[in-house]
């Protein structure tokens, strides 16, 4: 490898990347970490309004699918000879209640190369003020961060780079727009109507967040930045959002017949369309806050994935403290949880070369052996389906709506009948490891079926496709009959799903 390839790997090596797949707009970056800050080397945006194309039934058009993946061509071509867990690509509201959703993702991971994730909206709301609280001074109080989307609204409290309380609301500028403000035209009472719908949205968190309190009021979405410019551009303000600009802001929008006469310079046309229904949300929640002031961040969702990120590889994964949460909150006996992480573990040492697995499996090992018994917490009856169901649908911090269900096809499946039917439901570049995993976390449960009371051997592994040999000591099995049993029952179940067993003792 010459000289001048060489420093070009080892340039891409230290940088890493972030997409959010927003609602109205596209985000990609590119940074690298210098001295615990990032420095941007590349930025780009285009207002793709993926949501615009949602019909009635929650269907994305082609047409609105064709404008996404023609952005993300142009993002490709910056992201090549990245390490997957260099680059975070996060999608947000429209193509969490789009019904055809994989369908587009899929199309765009080929595109891309790289996984998409699919977050929940507390998720997004986590990301936000990563990102924010970075760009900002490390002062004491509490802030309100706010972030207007195309589909959803994020709210979050917190101080410093703590969160103490996130929501994410149905209400975003490019619905609003097609609910309000249908073929460009404009009136007092649909921006009213606009306005009122926000406030109604916002009953259910105000009381909650006023409890909390706050002493900075800080906005971080297209909208804001847009909203910032027009006030200073018109005098009304010199920096930030006051009340008082925003109320004059509001009365000349909607003096206006149609969104096309509302002179914006330097607005691109995607951006005036969904302008005043985002300006009519920010109303609402001022209203409903009574908030006098909003400045405005730069950084957001896409900052704060590139934050994660670094999180992840320097070992503050959230993702970890979520589940140490989960343990404790569901009651798990942290000493077999214990038991079972490490056998498991043990197997996946000697096996993760030859079932080529890549280094984000052991993670998904860990945490399913760390949570495989919180379903006990609700009954003993078939628990590990009670574990699955509390997985797939609890509020994990750092974890992907994808995540948290191949987390729970790996609960549901630690014991009796091996999960088909819910690996074929997840991303095929994942099916293959997740039976794999399902196997070696069986296999440990079975293994340390007396919970401390039988201490095992040193187990040889091997693997092969679709085929696991386990070796025992010699003599082992005449000693922990049980255990044998246990394993050859466990064979069976194995291979009636195309999987392998293959248990003997040393020669």
């Amino acid at each position: 490898m010459s000289d001048v390839n060489q420093q070009v790997n080892e340039q891409e090596s230290n940088r890493i990347a972030a997409i959010d797949l927003g609602s109205n707009s596209f985000h990609m970056i590119i940074a690298k970490q210098l001295q615990g800050e990032l420095r941007t080397v590349e930025k780009r945006g285009e207002k793709v309004q993926l949501a615009a194309g949602l019909n009635e039934r929650n269907y994305l058009s082609e047409e609105s699918m064709q404008r996404g993946l023609e952005c993300l061509r142009g993002f490709a071509k910056h992201l090549q000879g990245f390490k997957p867990e260099a680059v975070s690509v996060v999608a947000t509201n429209a193509l969490r209640v789009a019904r055809n959703r994989n369908e587009f993702i899929s199309r765009a991971e080929e595109i891309l190369g790289f996984q998409i994730e699919l977050i929940a909206g507390r998720e997004e709301a986590r990301l936000i003020y990563l990102g924010v609280s970075h760009a900002l001074a490390d002062d004491e109080g509490n802030r309100l961060v706010i972030d207007i989307g195309g589909g959803s609204t994020e709210f979050i409290i917190g101080e410093r780079f703590e969160t103490k309380v996130l929501e994410s609301l149905f209400m975003g500028c490019v619905s609003y727009t097609r609910q309000f403000f249908p073929e460009g035209k404009i009136t007092e009472l649909n921006f009213h109507r606009a306005v009122a719908r926000a406030r109604r949205e916002l009953l259910e968190i105000q009381q909650a967040y006023k409890g909390i309190g706050w002493s900075e009021v800080i906005g971080s979405s297209g909208t804001i930045r847009a909203t910032e410019q027009i006030l200073i551009a018109k005098g009304w303000s010199e920096q930030g959002i006051t009340l008082e600009g925003l109320n004059k802001l509001c009365e000349w929008l909607s003096s206006h017949k149609s969104i096309e006469e509302i002179e914006l310079p330097n607005f691109k046309p995607l951006r005036q369309k969904v302008f005043i229904a985002g300006v009519a949300i920010l109303k609402g929640i001022f209203d409903t806050f009574k908030i006098k002031k909003m400045d405005y961040c730069d950084s957001a969702l896409r900052e704060g994935a590139l934050w994660d990120l670094i999180g992840r590889s320097q070992h503050e994964d959230v993702r970890q403290r979520t589940v140490n949460s989960m343990q404790e909150r569901f009651h798990v006996n942290k000493a077999q949880a214990d038991r079972v992480r490490a056998c498991a573990l043990q197997m996946l040492n000697q096996v993760e070369k030859d079932w080529k697995l890549p280094s984000m499996a052991r993670n998904w090992l860990l945490w399913a052996a760390e949570l495989h018994e919180i379903g006990l917490s609700i009954t003993h009856h078939q628990f590990q389906k009670h574990g699955a169901y509390l997985v797939q649908h609890s509020d994990m911090a750092g974890f992907t709506r994808q995540g948290q269900e191949l987390l729970a096809v790996l609960l549901k499946g630690h014991r009796r009948k091996f999960p088909l039917a819910g690996i074929d439901e997840l991303s095929i570049t994942v099916r293959q490891q997740v039976r794999y995993l399902c196997m070696l976390l069986r296999l440990s449960a079975v293994l340390n079926h007396s919970r401390g009371a039988v201490k095992l051997p040193e187990i040889e592994c091997q693997g092969r496709s679709s085929s696991l040999t386990l070796i025992f000591p010699k003599g082992w099995f005449k000693q922990h009959p049980l255990t044998h049993d246990d394993l050859i029952v466990e064979s069976d179940y194995l291979n009636a799903a195309g999987l392998e067993l293959i248990v003997a003792e040393e020669a």
